[in-house]
């Protein structure tokens, strides 16, 4: 009778492990995606802040615009990319245009 026991138990371990052998397949996340004229904005603001950055002309408002661009393209909201984007992009050209004044005007 234990013998019965001890190949009832044995079975039923093989069982249990049996069904541990594979585990269920992974599911991947789904990356939010943005329009194409989207993404153009967003390489456009990428490369103007670039550009500012490196004649020490960047605002600081560019880079916050430029940042909130990212997070919206992360979140796959097109709007708030391209909105944010454009205000990048104008940021990092006021930058640049400013470097032109005078630091001084004497009247």
């Amino acid at each position: 009778m234990s013998k019965q026991i001890l190949i009832a138990l044995a079975a039923a371990g093989v069982l249990a492990l049996a069904g541990c052998q594979s585990a269920p397949p992974a599911q991947t996340a789904a990356t939010p995606t943005v329009s194409d004229e989207a993404k153009a904005a967003l390489a456009k603001a990428e490369a103007d802040v670039k550009a500012a950055s490196a004649k020490n002309a960047l605002w600081t408002t560019a880079e916050g615009a430029l940042k909130a661009a990212k997070d919206a393209a992360a979140k796959g909201d097109s709007a708030g990319v391209i909105k944010n984007a454009k205000t990048a992009s104008d940021h990092a050209k006021m930058g640049t245009d400013q470097k032109a004044y005078p630091l001084m005007s004497v009247k």
